[in-house]
């Protein structure tokens, strides 16, 4: 069966992927438009905007770990990446228009603060060279070592996103839960077995 999953996958063009991480942006943009976004449209574009960069993220974690059990979706992983990227990039640009209206002296205020928008701050620095050395190019330049070391940041970048998440919310709720959860079991299983590998024999 898992073969048959990979065959099919190889089939898929990349251009999908991107395409179909595109339409929860088209529905919120539609959503907007329409008016449907509830009370305050500001907070619900936010919202939605970070949370689906934080799934895109989880997403192209999850990449390897899937591997691992027979699912090969590595071509993909650059293209969830940088939707990810983009999200939590257009989540900041909402906050910074949006919410703060431009208002730069009560976001650096903020930005000492409040410890969620510092965590979140973080998570979206460390993502920037992580999206701009994702082409091949960056990886001939680099070479494979620097860059698989360099790409590490997307645990920081993962952790950062649950974090920022978590002070967010004043009440934990199961689907909070379920994100840390998700980043906590997907850096154990990514570095753990690393780190056991790494050990000296007879250690």
């Amino acid at each position: 069966m898992m073969d048959g999953v990979n065959r099919l996958a190889r089939k898929v063009p990349t251009w999908v992927v991107y395409l179909l991480g595109l339409v929860p942006l088209g529905y919120l943009i539609w959503g907007a438009v329409a008016g449907g976004l509830g009370p305050d449209p500001v907070k619900a574009i936010e919202h939605a905007l970070g949370e689906r960069g934080l799934q895109f993220l989880l997403a192209s974690l999850a990449v390897t770990p899937l591997r691992r059990l027979g699912l090969n979706l590595v071509r993909f992983r650059r293209a969830l990446g940088l939707l990810a990227f983009l999200y939590v990039a257009l989540h900041l640009t909402a906050w910074v228009w949006l919410d703060m209206g431009l208002r730069f002296g009560e976001m650096a205020t903020d930005l000492t603060k409040r410890p969620y928008i510092i965590a979140g701050m973080v998570g979206f620095v460390v993502m920037l060279p992580l999206a701009a050395t994702s082409w091949n190019g960056a990886i001939r330049r680099m070479g494979a070592v620097a860059w698989n070391r360099l790409h590490r940041l997307a645990y920081v970048a993962i952790l950062a996103g649950v974090l920022h998440l978590s002070l967010l919310v004043k009440v934990w709720t199961v689907e909070t839960l379920v994100y840390v959860a998700l980043a906590l079991g997907l850096l154990a299983v990514r570095l753990v077995p690393k780190a056991g590998r790494a050990r000296p024999a007879g250690v």
